[in-house]
């Protein structure tokens, strides 16, 4: 039976926004001390999550976005033959619970991919308070673009993409986004399973596992079980962009 989120005593381990190590990607950008101050009170306690739980499911009202703070998480729904459909994977310093701003009602399930810990921030009330703060508002709608452009980026990448491509976009994808959080951008671990890497690319395991072995082989990218060692960067941007297409350069 998996585990539910785990509420964190705020005297033990609170730790505000000005602190936080993601607070360059998080809602708190360009904010002044007195508004990161009031922008702290609306998270009264972290929630740990562990490994395989689910932070949110599709139908559950919604309540709090997330800033992921540390951990990596999945989104995912079922399709009409129960087989799951990952929709997208989220790491620290981005957002959680957007898609339940609509319908006022999550679309989709959220899921830890490794433990992981979360900030709650009550919608209604940082809805409120962006409504007195413009800096707050205007970070609140370009965390959403960005979610939204990064996903349809993604989409629209892949729709003329085959196999190989696919898979290496998705690794140089999430490259850049490490990059960002200040870790190698050459060398890191994979939080999802192969299985789950196919759902959200669209390509069957053994499409991926023949798409790994071919990347290798062309000297791009070495991934071995789940830790990943980008060969050849900039020919990995090429590759994506489709000039090995029309020969050698």
């Amino acid at each position: 039976m998996k585990s539910t989120p785990i509420l964190v005593q705020v005297q033990h381990l609170k730790t505000t926004c000005a602190s936080c190590s993601v607070l360059e990607l998080c809602l708190p950008l360009g904010l002044t001390e007195i508004e990161v101050g009031r922008l702290d009170t609306l998270i009264p306690q972290r929630v740990k999550v562990k490994k395989g739980a689910s932070l949110y499911r599709t139908a559950d009202p919604l309540r709090s976005l997330y800033a992921v703070r540390t951990g990596f998480f999945k989104t995912c729904i079922l399709s009409m033959d129960g087989r799951e459909q990952v929709t997208g994977f989220q790491m620290a310093g981005e957002m959680l619970g957007l898609d339940a701003i609509s319908a006022d009602t999550h679309a989709c399930n959220a899921i830890a991919l490794e433990d992981s810990e979360v900030c709650p921030l009550h919608f209604n009330q940082l809805e409120r308070l962006a409504g007195q703060i413009p800096s707050l508002q205007h970070n609140l709608n370009k965390i959403m673009s960005r979610e939204i452009v990064r996903d349809h980026g993604m989409l629209l990448q892949m729709g003329n993409m085959n196999a190989d491509e696919r898979l290496c976009a998705f690794v140089l994808n999430i490259s850049m986004r490490m990059s960002t959080r200040g870790y190698s951008s050459r060398s890191f671990i994979l939080r999802m399973r192969r299985e789950e890497i196919g759902s959200y690319l669209g390509l069957r395991l053994e499409t991926v596992c023949r798409s790994i072995a071919q990347l290798r082989k062309l000297g791009l990218v070495h991934i071995s079980a789940r830790n990943v060692e980008i060969l050849d960067l900039a020919k990995l941007k090429t590759f994506i962009s489709g000039c090995h297409r029309h020969g050698p350069e």
